[in-house]
């Protein structure tokens, strides 16, 4: 099993660099960048304020207007929008935002230095990208946290008993919830939450936004607990519909498939009882894709599922910066989140590994080819 993990760690490597590779060739010809943008607010001051000078009266001449753009911008651009722009301002722009290198050895720069775990600054917030995800992490982790373990809390005992009673009354109803929880988006819900208990158009019990409420730090530990508690209730319940379906579908017909084979049949034959044989003899085998799966899930809810519930509820955590940047072209901040997600997510595949061995040791990972 030690050289298994050392084969998968040895793939971390290459795989993290292709993905990072393959994001920052999109990007080179993604329009809009952090010069572009720079560029479209400089000309829009330079729109308002010949705008004024023109309503004062103070016309420009027209020839004197274009000998002027001729002197600036005639030269060619590639940047949208840069033409009639000092040259050197425009160079200036490359230089802040580090565009005045070729994009090979600026790439190259990049990954030596993430390799230190050195992902730069912040473009627009003047600060470093460690420390942006750092102050954002918690909010994330509160959210992930909390559903993973309310679904996995549902599922498995749901799943488990639709196993157990399949064809029944209980096994058809508990259906239609759980095709309904399959059906609704966690964003679609969390908005329905919203408009029903969030002052939409109903009640108002929940706050809408943010984590805590302004006076948090004056109250006691107590209260501070339920404050917390009651301003998660909408966002995690929005989350846990949209997560739990699938994964109690996964916990049915897994355990089905143990149930129906020939080792339950001659324990049953032997009189052992029902209990026992479930909880004895089915469910460690039964439980091996669903508990194996819990560090995969939590990354997916971690880093994917709570992006549209942090926008909903104005919750400033990881997927609030993330979607901030992408907006903003603030590349140091895409390309360091997107550099420690996928090490998360591949370091936390080599988990699920060996979750999968730790709940069976018959599976021997050693045989099989990396």
């Amino acid at each position: 099993m030690l050289a298994y993990i050392i084969r998968r760690l040895f793939l971390v490597i290459p795989t993290l660099f292709v993905i990072i590779l393959l994001n920052f060739v999109f990007v080179q010809f993604a329009p809009g960048g952090p010069v572009e943008q720079a560029i479209a607010q400089i000309q829009g001051r330079a729109v308002d304020a010949t705008a004024r000078i023109s309503g004062g009266g103070g016309e420009t001449a027209p020839g004197a207007q274009r000998d002027q753009t001729q002197s600036r911008g005639d030269s060619a651009s590639k940047y949208r929008g840069a033409r009639g722009l000092d040259p050197q301002l425009v160079k200036e722009l490359e230089r802040q935002f580090g565009f005045d290198k070729p994009a090979p050895e600026r790439f190259w720069l990049m990954i030596k230095n993430y390799v230190k775990f050195d992902f730069g600054q912040s473009f627009y917030q003047n600060r470093s990208v460690v420390d942006l995800v750092v102050e954002k992490m918690p909010v994330s982790i509160s959210i992930g946290v909390w559903t993973t373990l309310l679904v996995y809390c549902i599922s498995i005992p749901l799943g488990i008993t639709k196993a157990v009673r399949d064809g029944e009354s209980f096994d058809v109803w508990t259906s239609v919830v759980v095709i309904i929880g399959n059906a609704i988006p966690a964003f679609l819900f969390a908005i329905l939450l919203v408009v029903l208990f969030a002052g939409g158009s109903f009640f108002n019990l929940f706050p809408l936004r943010g984590l805590t409420s302004a006076n948090w730090h004056d109250l006691n530990w107590g209260m501070k607990i339920l404050d917390y508690l009651w301003h998660m209730v909408l966002p995690i319940t929005a989350m846990v519909i949209g997560g739990f379906a699938s994964l109690t579908i996964l916990t049915k017909n897994s355990f089905l498939e143990e149930i129906n084979k020939q080792y339950v049949l001659t324990a049953r034959s032997k009189g052992i009882d029902e209990r026992r044989i479930l909880y004895g003899h089915i469910f460690r085998n039964a439980m091996l894709i669903v508990i194996a799966g819990f560090p995969s899930a939590f990354i997916g809810i971690l880093f994917g599922s709570s992006l549209l519930i942090e926008l909903i509820f104005s919750l400033d955590g990881l997927g609030l910066l993330g979607f901030e940047a992408v907006v903003n072209r603030d590349y140091p901040v895409v390309f360091g989140t997107l550099y420690i997600f996928t090490l998360m997510g591949l370091l936390m595949g080599i988990l699920g590994d060996l979750a999968y061995h730790m709940v069976d040791p018959r599976i021997d990972f050693e045989a099989r080819e990396v």
